[in-house]
């Protein structure tokens, strides 16, 4: 997706060669336009899909499903990170290690969000290590809702997390890839 690309191009900082700050794009600010253009995109790559519901993770994975969720027509489910008073007691519930917060975390789903009639359609900002979409693939697999796919906005290739995905048989679809952060510089797959 070459907006998107043209946009990390001009916006991304290296934090490291392993971390890439997309704060004004994906997560701590939120570009409207270019996140429904990523939902569109992410709309039209699962148009043969019949997804019932689109889910994320909370909280930058949220817009980009949003938008998803709006183009498909459906609804959107998260995962909460954080126990509340509001959630159930009985949630599904699975401790994932996050990668740029460096703590173990958990991801919440009310029971009665997901269910066996649901196709879902997983959307998220990045994947690095891909822990939270395993955390999240458990809680779908006891549910025992199907995953149609996986939407990633920015897949970084030279870490394990799409490649770990796609060995476990899960069609994943992302907009932007890149191969490396080494020496200051943003390399992109084609």
């Amino acid at each position: 997706m070459d907006i998107l690309k043209d946009r990390i191009r001009k916006e991304a900082k290296i934090v490291n060669a392993d971390v890439l700050n997309l704060d004004s794009l994906l997560n701590h600010a939120v570009d409207p336009q270019l996140t429904m253009e990523m939902g569109k995109e992410f709309a039209r790559r699962f148009s043969g899909e019949p997804v019932t519901k689109v889910i994320s993770v909370e909280s930058s994975g949220i817009p980009i499903a949003f938008a998803t969720a709006y183009a498909i027509g459906v609804p959107l489910v998260f995962a909460r990170r954080k126990m509340t008073l509001l959630n159930e007691s009985d949630a599904y519930c699975e401790r994932i290690p996050s990668f740029t917060k460096g703590i173990v975390t958990d991801l919440l789903v009310s029971r009665n969000l997901l269910g066996p009639d649901d196709n879902l359609l997983f959307i998220d900002d990045i994947v690095a290590g891909g822990d939270a979409a395993r955390g999240l693939i458990k809680i779908i697999r006891q549910s025992g809702a199907r995953l149609a796919g996986i939407g990633i906005a920015v897949e970084k290739t030279f870490q394990a997390g799409g490649r770990s995905l796609r060995e476990m048989g899960y069609r994943v679809e992302t907009l932007v890839r890149i191969a490396s952060l080494q020496h200051g510089e943003i390399a992109f797959e084609d």
